[in-house]
């Protein structure tokens, strides 16, 4: 059994990720699966995401400033980036993505399933 430190250091090693804030993804793997929503947040250096309207959980809120009553707010949570895949906007369906890069530089995201160009968010 790996131990804490060594299970942070894999999740840190996951690297960039093609999916950016914005983009339209599809659930794959989990209690989730096959669920679509936009990205709200990236985090990649735990290896995360956040999907609107996926993994919601309850969270029980003190009474503060913002929000003197306090209560139970509905939130998403993070889940792992490799349980999703960017949904190709042409076809409907999720694809692997790979980067093409032109001859002057520029990079350009390409549906591997359909080889249609995604456009960033």
């Amino acid at each position: 059994m790996a131990d804490r430190k060594q299970m942070k250091q894999a999740r840190r090693s996951k690297g960039r990720s093609r999916i950016v804030k914005g983009d339209r993804v599809r659930v794959i793997r989990g209690n989730h699966r096959d669920m679509e929503g936009s990205v709200l947040r990236i985090m990649p250096e735990q290896g995360r995401l956040v999907v609107e309207g996926v993994n919601m959980r309850k969270k029980h809120v003190r009474p503060s400033q913002d929000n003197p009553d306090g209560g139970i707010v509905t939130m998403e949570m993070p889940i792992d980036i490799s349980n999703v895949m960017l949904v190709d906007p042409a076809s409907g369906e999720p694809s692997r993505v790979k980067i093409r890069v032109a001859k002057d530089g520029t990079k350009e995201r390409i549906a591997v399933r359909t080889g249609n160009p995604i456009p960033r968010p």
